[in-house]
């Protein structure tokens, strides 16, 4: 059976334990908070109770022949303290607090001016052990000055049995609907997230060359930004796997004719008798073998530039300036053994770029090699960098040229512009693009102001500039 990694967690279980916790604690609250309520209720009715039977006893006191009394017959007593369930204990007391009628157990109130004469105060009292509530009232007696305490207590057994009574319907009335909403919680979520069980189960039968994005209407608005990420990914996964798919193909294709070559150069070879002739095949197998290794690297460079460009090293301010003296200081000997004046032209210093320098020294040399492959011996190949609002770097040659309608076709890959003689694989100026295009700058094909010959320039945002969109 497999088992949950650990820190896996379930969607559906976090809703649900976030809706269990509380309800949970607020359960034992809500029964406590409905027990007290209840007893609130029960006792309301019973205070009312008590304060009738009050009001009953002070009709009853009177003021005769100088003395006070209370016209209750044993009959009435005996229905006053009448109760199945609590003891019932009625009191009055004269003006010197004597006692008139009534249970002595209760305790005496004293009259004071916040008082009112003939209003029932109620109050809690424990006696012998027992809880019991007392409702009191000091009453006005005709022909007495002063007042008359009349209390009535009972204990608390009916009030108690009636809020455990509310409680009991209250909390049987829960244990129902509890368990009913929880049961509505879990088909309500059940419900909310099969969308993105139909989308995993969409995902799991799909074939494994199908990475179109998932359509978010499938999904709940909340998840939104979930399947706007997995469709960034598979986007950024379907790129590479086409950048993957087109160097495999591109290898394929283009490697075929220098390895065909190198097969039949190595067989003249074997068959070869004079020294002299082996020598000069073997020469041509190390040409071809270095001429098919700069392809392979060419076509991996671009498949580098074409793929994500946070696979990259990151960016850093460059020397511009010292970038493109070093680079063309290196073409210096092959520029010499083709007969190539080649020259460079600094800006003055402050030439500064963001990029990554094995990048741009890739595009140096690839628009180096374009201008001395194609310019005859004795011609003129200058590298300049101008630096002002923007860094500007140009390849001037006054070789053959490019037609104006050849100029955006040259940067494809493997185009070659026909009749010019030289050998290339036509991926130079493809690499020379995408590296532009990674550092947000431009590059235009323009004829040699001087008449003859290319002039290559890419204009560069400067370090810190803002990234560079257009430039006529």
């Amino acid at each position: 059976m497999a088992h949950k990694a650990r820190g896996q967690t379930s969607l559906f279980g976090e809703i649900v334990d976030w809706m269990l916790a509380p309800l949970l604690i607020i359960w034992p609250i809500s029964i406590a908070a409905d027990y007290f309520l209840a007893y609130s209720v029960a006792g309301t009715a019973f205070d009312q109770h008590l304060k009738d039977r009050v009001v009953a006893v002070s009709r009853q006191v009177s003021f005769e022949d100088e003395r006070l009394t209370v016209n209750l017959p044993p009959e009435a007593i005996a229905i006053l303290g009448a109760d199945e369930l609590d003891e019932v204990l009625f009191q009055v007391r004269g003006l010197n607090d004597e006692l008139v009628a009534g249970d002595a157990k209760l305790g005496a109130v004293e009259f004071t001016p916040e008082l009112e004469p003939q209003a029932v105060y109620f109050r809690n009292e424990s006696l012998q052990g027992r809880d019991m509530r007392v409702a009191y009232s000091f009453a006005q007696v005709s022909g007495l000055a002063g007042a008359v305490l009349i209390q009535v207590a009972e204990t608390g057994e009916k009030r108690t049995q009636l809020a455990s009574g509310i409680v009991g319907n209250v909390l049987s009335w829960q244990f129902v609907i509890v368990p009913l909403g929880l049961f509505l919680v879990w088909l309500g979520l059940s419900r909310g997230i099969e969308p993105l069980n139909r989308i995993g189960q969409s995902m799991r039968n799909r074939r494994p060359q199908d990475l179109s994005p998932i359509d978010r209407n499938e999904a709940p608005e909340e998840a939104w930004p979930l399947i706007d990420s997995i469709n960034d990914l598979m986007a950024r996964l379907e790129q590479s796997l086409k950048v993957q798919q087109r160097f495999i193909a591109d290898a394929a294709h283009q490697l075929k004719t220098p390895l065909a070559g190198l097969r039949t150069q190595a067989e003249l070879a074997l068959r070869g008798n004079e020294m002299r002739d082996i020598q000069h095949t073997m020469k041509q197998i190390a040409a071809s073998a270095e001429r098919a290794a700069r392809l392979v690297n060419q076509l991996l460079l671009l498949a580098r530039t074409e793929s994500d460009q946070n696979s990259l090293p990151p960016f850093a301010a460059i020397d511009f300036d010292a970038l493109v003296r070093e680079a063309t200081q290196d073409w210096v000997p092959l520029a010499l053994e083709h007969h190539i004046d080649l020259g460079f032209e600094a800006s003055g210093g402050g030439g500064k770029v963001t990029g990554n320098a094995l990048l741009l020294r890739e595009l140096i040399n690839n628009l180096l090699d374009n201008a001395i492959r194609y310019t005859p011996a004795g011609g003129r190949v200058t590298t300049r960098v101008a630096a002002g609002e923007y860094v500007i770097l140009e390849v001037e040659d006054d070789g053959i040229g490019i037609d104006q309608d050849e100029r955006e076709r040259v940067f494809e890959r493997f185009y070659r512009v026909l009749g010019t003689g030289a050998d290339g694989s036509g991926l130079g100026l493809a690499i020379v693009r995408e590296i532009v295009e990674l550092h947000a700058a431009n590059v235009l094909l323009l004829p040699n102001p001087a008449g003859r010959g290319t002039l290559a320039r890419v204009v560069f945002p400067r370090s810190g500039a803002a990234p560079l969109r257009l430039v006529a």
